[in-house]
């Protein structure tokens, strides 16, 4: 009874600790981990803060809301999360995906973070998350590159000092180059010196060694001065374009675009707007759901693929295992309590991962240190964001999203497969009209590409000189293959008069459905009336019991061809030896359907 009783309790500390991952590493917490938290904590701080206000301003958002976004994940991951690498926070791709379907608007981007949230936490607790294998890389990759080339360019316009240029790419292009001469000569250097500092200091983190032991001191200390110059550029850069709009406003000046007043402090905690008061009226919940649309289903996918495929990355660089599904529900924990403070919808970070990882985090606890740093930030440095130049915000963001273009994978795919070029190529293209339309498209191409072998099987035909016509599929028997199977036979019977017999192989037929039992229920009728045999042989237990079930009338089938010989009294003993071996050189006639 005792021992019945440890094992329950043992169960249930195992499902709790499934669900709270922070109990399988905290009571092995240390000094040592503690101190390579706090360092990595600290400066994924130093490169969130400049960006969540990049963010913010490329979600056409107040930039406080960047910083409302930055924090919530740290403190749920911790809890929540299976990884020791990833942060949660705003990106690129999301801040994307926000100005297109939140308008520009804060009480959308909250609701949609609150709607994305609960079914993010739908799909963890229902174990969905398998449904996003069935976006393929191509589609993924044509995505992101696409969104790096939307970015990048959406950021030109602020570079530049150009106002009023509209949203959507196409005309964004347009506009840009018809008003390149209205640009501010000031915004204009400023962003091309921080654009290019950024890269430079980029470029030298890259051609940084790796430490070893065995050179002196000093050139440790000056490899590692460098490292950590060049992982918090986003910082140091920003700093530097404030100090520079600040000494031009102490002289009477401003040549530049400033960033302007932030509200100091932190987010109240209340409840997500479920209507919105404009001087139209009142929008309700309903009319807000129907407005951001499409977004419903694309920001929380596209939320849970982004964090899931850096996890998953991530693990297996640093030999770990993951939940996916316990991802889902700190995504979803992460955005449906980050809408109670004003958040817009966060997900996984691959630059903020990748220098958690690098500086040697141990525990999800390095999110602590980079909360709490956010938090200090709201509350004693918003009146510094004041003197931030846009255009240097725009070099940042320019920066993070410009290795998401990817050139290669075009070569690559062209290479491996040509074929997968066109979900790719549907996808960029696209995605330039409208994210939405890109991925759906994208989605649908890939779906057609899959579907298109299943409902078009390979059908091996081999044909004896004595009345007999093998047929064996290459893969399982659904309906949207059926009649294509019928009218092979069909075609091939009709050409053939002298036929007689029909075995059709289904060695391969791991599976079947009823549509496709009936079809060739069907086509079993079609053939006796004019005369034909039809037999089945190989057929695997679980079809076998499926055909048994249906109960077809005239259904013979034999567990090997030489038990079908003997029914049939042919002899096609070397054929079933050329079937076997996938040889068919020595029949008189062969050929392959597809």
């Amino acid at each position: 009874m005792a021992e019945r009783s440890h094992e329950c309790r043992e169960r249930c500390y195992g499902i709790i600790q499934k669900r709270l991952p922070v109990l399988k590493w905290l009571p092995k917490y240390s000094l040592q981990w503690l101190q390579l938290d706090l360092v990595a904590g600290l400066t994924v701080g130093l490169t969130v803060v400049p960006q969540a206000l990049a963010y913010a301003a490329l979600a056409g958002l107040p930039v406080q809301y960047g910083l409302y976004s930055s924090f919530m994940g740290c403190f749920v991951y911790c809890l929540l999360g299976t990884s020791k690498d990833v942060t949660l926070g705003p990106t690129a791709i999301m801040s994307l995906l926000v100005s297109s379907y939140a308008f520009h608007d804060p009480s959308y981007a909250i609701l949609l973070t609150f709607l994305s949230g609960c079914i993010q936490l739908a799909m963890g607790l229902l174990h969905l998350g398998f449904l996003l294998d069935f976006i393929s890389y191509p589609v993924i990759k044509g995505f992101t590159s696409a969104a790096a080339v939307t970015i990048g360019f959406n950021q030109v316009k602020t570079l530049l000092g150009l106002q009023n240029i509209p949203r959507q790419f196409i005309l964004q292009v347009y506009y840009t180059f018809c008003r390149i001469g209205e640009t501010r000569v000031a915004d204009a250097v400023l962003g091309l010196f921080c654009l290019t500092a950024l890269t430079g200091l980029q470029q030298m983190k890259e051609s940084i060694p790796k430490a070893n032991r065995m050179e002196p001191l000093s050139v440790r200390i000056s490899q590692l001065v460098v490292w950590t110059t060049a992982t918090v550029r986003n910082a140091l850069v920003v700093l530097f374009a404030g100090l520079v709009a600040y000494s031009f406003q102490v002289t009477g000046s401003q040549p530049f675009t400033l960033t302007g007043v932030t509200p100091q402090g932190l987010p109240s905690f209340q409840l997500p707007p479920f209507s919105e008061v404009t001087p139209n009226g009142t929008i309700s919940f309903g009319g807000m759901v129907q407005k951001m649309g499409a977004g419903l289903a694309v920001v929380p996918l596209m939320g849970l693929l982004e964090t899931v495929a850096i996890a998953k990355a991530f693990a297996s660089q640093n030999n770990y295992q993951i939940d996916p599904n316990q991802e889902l529900l700190a995504m979803g924990f992460t955005n449906f309590l980050g809408s109670f403070i004003s958040s817009f919808p966060v997900t996984g970070s691959f630059g903020r991962t990748a220098v958690n990882a690098q500086t040697g985090v141990c525990t999800p606890a390095g999110g602590l240190i980079t909360g709490v740093l956010v938090l200090l930030s709201l509350a004693f440095l918003t009146s510094v964001f004041f003197y931030i130049p846009k255009a240097a915000l725009a070099a940042v963001i320019i920066c993070a999203v410009a290795p998401m273009f990817d050139a290669r994978i075009f070569y690559t795919l062209w290479q491996v497969k040509r074929l997968d070029l066109v979900p790719l190529c549907v996808t960029f293209f696209f995605c330039f009209w409208e994210v939405q339309y890109g991925i759906i498209a994208g989605v649908l191409v890939s779906g057609i590409l899959l579907l298109y072998p299943i409902a078009r099987p390979r059908i091996k035909v081999l044909e004896h000189e004595q009345e007999t016509l093998f047929i064996q599929p290459a893969g399982g028997l659904y309906f949207p293959a059926i009649e294509f199977l019928r009218d092979t036979v069909r075609k091939r019977t009709q050409s053939e008069s002298r036929l007689c017999n029909i075995i059709l192989d289904c060695t391969h037929v791991s599976s079947i459905d009823y549509t496709a039992v009936l079809g060739l229920s069907e086509l079993l009728q079609e053939l006796q009336h004019r005369k034909l045999s039809l037999v089945f042989i190989g057929l695997q237990t679980q079809v076998l019991q499926v055909f048994l079930a249906a109960g077809l009338e005239g259904f013979h089938h034999f567990p090997n061809l030489k038990d079908a010989e003997k029914s049939l009294e042919e002899e096609l003993s070397h054929v079933g030896e050329a079937l076997l071996d996938g040889s068919d050189s020595i029949l008189p006639t062969s050929g392959i359907i597809q």
